[in-house]
């Protein structure tokens, strides 16, 4: 019998799903990630926006177009925020963000949104890769930024157990050349167990496996951590910082917990343990607050930090959410105009941090083959193209120059 075990959004979602897929192979299914015909279907749910939400019901008519016999058991963020959106003829099992486990027990009736637990879920391992794994040490979010579901469908910040991360990351880099820390909220982490990231990243020290971190917020950054990820034996100096904005005062209306120049000063900070550090980061354009003053100063801001890459959508409201019930949203043609403005600068600052890296050597671990070329990723980040199939080994790299989204 064959299962697919398909996901839409975030890394932690991948996670997720790639427990329940370990599950249903020990029990002796085949599984599959990727939507073909098959007996049963996961499909694991996103809702940050309502762009993904959407996606995510369309995925349902897919599934039905592709195979009307089949059997279609929803969980995820989408299917927490509305199941109701779900019940659809072919959707026999509709869950939440808790209790994913139970899914690989192939559930065939029933609508199980569950309270959010008050601790870590702990599901065991997931599968893992040659080339990179991922190792969930947290879930939830405390934040509760202005234009942001996740807390109300992830729930409050929960950390996993020390010991638990500890010996999925040991076994992890027996397989893999790469462990990513991921959760919702990784700069949280440990603060409702008494421990912290600073803490959990020291108990690495003899991982020969590259450590790479997942998405966090600017203000766990300092001297402690920084030291604790310099004395790693192979620690990728790639830096995801949310920003958002780089205006204080849109900042504020969306209750993000920094200034700009607490944020540029933490920035600073890095490159002086990590100079060729790739940041990237999200920035949302149109928030309802954001004049073109506004605008411009952001502009200005993410400029003078000189990002490696800037990930940038239009702002989503979201039902729900302090934004939605306060602020009245611009119009549509004012956030394009933006969007615009925005994406050739993520475009002139990637370019400016790959001509700084062309002629630099780089450790690129190479993921897969396509054609001629092998693709892979380099410590901070710059996606290198190579020829020959090199697809799972760690290589030593020379960028001659700028080729398609990366060095060559």
């Amino acid at each position: 019998m064959k299962v697919c075990v398909f996901t839409l959004g975030c890394k932690v979602n991948k996670y997720e799903s790639d427990q329940i897929a370990l599950e249903l192979e020990r029990k002796g299914f085949e599984v599959t990630d990727q939507l073909e015909v098959a007996d049963y279907y996961i499909i694991n749910t996103c809702a940050v926006t309502s762009e993904a939400e959407k996606k995510s019901r369309q995925c349902v008519a897919r599934v039905k177009k592709l195979n009307p016999k089949g059997k279609i058991l929803i969980c995820g963020c989408a299917s927490e925020n509305n199941a109701r959106q779900f019940l659809k003829e072919g959707v026999v099992y509709i869950s939440g963000t808790a209790r994913k486990d139970i899914l690989a027990n192939l559930p065939e009736s029933g609508e199980n949104v569950v309270e959010m637990p008050k601790t870590y879920e702990d599901n065991g391992f997931s599968k893992v890769s040659r080339t990179r794994a991922f190792v969930k040490i947290q879930d939830g979010c405390d934040n509760f930024c202005s234009y942001c579901l996740i807390p109300y469908v992830r729930g409050r910040s929960r950390s996993r157990d020390i010991e638990s991360i500890i010996d999925e990351v040991n076994e992890a880099s027996k397989l893999s050349h790469e462990i990513v820390l991921t959760g919702i909220d990784i700069s949280s982490y440990g603060r409702d167990i008494g421990q912290n990231l600073c803490t959990l990243i020291e108990k690495f020290s003899n991982i020969d496996a590259r450590i790479r971190l997942g998405s966090f917020e600017v203000n766990v950054i300092d001297d402690k951590l920084l030291c604790a990820l310099k004395n790693l034996k192979n620690f990728c100096p790639h830096f995801h910082l949310s920003l958002q904005s780089g205006s204080d005062a849109v900042l504020k209306s969306m209750n993000r917990h920094y200034s700009t120049a607490e944020y540029k000063a933490k920035v600073d900070l890095i490159k002086s343990y990590f100079p060729l550090a790739g940041i990237t980061t999200d920035v949302i354009v149109g928030f309802p607050t954001e004049t073109q003053e506004e605008f411009e100063k952001s502009v200005e801001f993410i400029r003078r930090v000189g990002f490696s890459d800037v990930h940038c959508f239009p702002y989503s409201a979201r039902k729900g959410t302090v934004a939605y019930k306060k602020y009245k949203e611009l119009t549509a043609s004012n956030v394009d105009e933006r969007m615009k403005v925005m994406l050739d600068l993520k475009r002139e600052l990637k370019n400016d941090f790959l001509l700084k890296n062309i002629g630099l050597d780089h450790d690129v671990l190479f993921e897969e083959c396509n054609g001629n070329y092998s693709t892979g990723y380099s410590e901070n980040y710059i996606r290198f193209y190579k020829k020959g199939n090199l697809s799972g080994e760690v290589v030593a790299t020379v960028g001659k120059e700028i080729f398609k989204d990366g060095l060559i």
